[in-house]
């Protein structure tokens, strides 16, 4: 591991006054806050980030969860992820996001990762991971091998001729899911984005992976009010049953009326470039019977624009088997 300066920041002012001695927030960043640690030091260890100072953020007042008084909820960015998924409250309004919690990592790593350090959890892909070869995202203009090489786990939604990296957090799909709003602190004043436009597709661009910029530091997450009568449910696709990625994944959350789906939102993880949310299959499953033709025709209209590569086009159908089923139990137990 390189050397590094290490600070400790007391107030949220001055980790934004430390983090604007970066020309940037996204990869290459000579500015990083830490937290949990359980991402950046991985790849600091690996040469992928190699940043000049390093920012100690965990003594800010960030760390708690508060209904709010419409009935939403803020997350601080500090909340451990073991204590937002074990939280009553989400547990009882806003239960996919304590299942795709529970359904990440480790124990021991949920214990020490925080709700802002999740929401900037860097794609496992090998290539990117790996300085030895050739990576847009890490290195702009190098080239990818990924889409000529062991592409299994990698995306086959908002892929670019430059990157095909997976978004990897099944946090994110959750929230996606739940229309959350992420809210920043940077040098210009607060402000507050919408999780859809918070992460960005890759582009030509890929080592810009969100809208942050420099000196920008996450403060909370906020979630609005749960409907009445809607439920929720994190279905998630992998190769073993724990500490694993998804190859996919599914978050729904619905309201059913009758026999009829009244409100959908559908958000897929493993897949995507970003938390992928499909309004194709939302605008399919609107108004809609509850049957097993409604439900695949919306997993053919959330994967229509699919573009697999050599190795992993067996996610194709799998991420329409996934969303059938989770619509499927989602609207069993509404």
């Amino acid at each position: 591991m390189e050397q590094f300066e290490f600070n400790r920041a007391t107030t949220v002012s001055q980790a934004v006054q430390a983090g604007t001695r970066s020309a940037t927030s996204q990869q290459g960043a000579v500015v990083r806050f830490v937290a949990g640690g359980t991402n950046l030091i991985d790849m600091m260890k690996l040469h992928v980030e190699r940043p000049k100072q390093v920012v100690d953020i965990n003594g800010l007042p960030l760390d708690a969860i508060e209904t709010l008084p419409g009935g939403g909820l803020k997350v601080g960015a500090l909340v451990r992820n073991s204590d937002l998924a074990h939280h009553p409250v989400v547990q009882r309004d806003y239960a996919v996001l304590s299942q795709a919690l529970l359904s990440g990592a480790s124990p021991q790593l949920r214990n020490m990762a925080t709700t802002g350090g999740n929401l900037l959890q860097r794609t496992r892909c090998v290539y990117f991971r790996n300085t030895a070869h050739a990576c847009n995202k890490r290195e702009p203009g190098a080239g990818c091998s990924a889409i000529d090489g062991h592409n299994r786990m990698l995306a086959i939604l908002g892929t670019s001729a430059d990157c095909i990296a997976t978004n990897p957090s099944d946090m994110n799909v959750a929230l996606t899911a739940l229309e959350a709003t992420i809210h920043i602190q940077g040098a210009k004043g607060l402000r507050s984005v919408a999780i859809h436009d918070f992460y960005v597709l890759p582009g030509s661009t890929p080592s810009r992976e969100n809208v942050l910029e420099s000196g920008d530091l996450i403060t909370s997450v906020t979630l609005p009010a749960p409907l009445a009568g809607t439920k929720s449910l994190y279905l998630k696709l992998r190769d073993r049953e724990a500490y694993e990625f998804a190859l996919s994944s599914a978050a729904i959350v619905v309201r059913v009326e009758g026999k009829k789906i009244q409100s959908v939102r559908v958000a897929m993880g493993g897949v995507g470039t970003k938390p992928w949310r499909s309004f194709e299959a939302e605008k399919a499953l609107e108004g809609a019977a509850i049957d097993a033709g409604t439900f695949r025709r919306a997993a053919e209209e959330a994967l229509k624009d699919a573009r697999p590569q050599s190795e992993n086009g067996f996610k194709v159908e799998l991420a329409k088997r996934c969303l059938v089923r989770a619509l499927t139990l989602a609207t069993t137990t509404a």
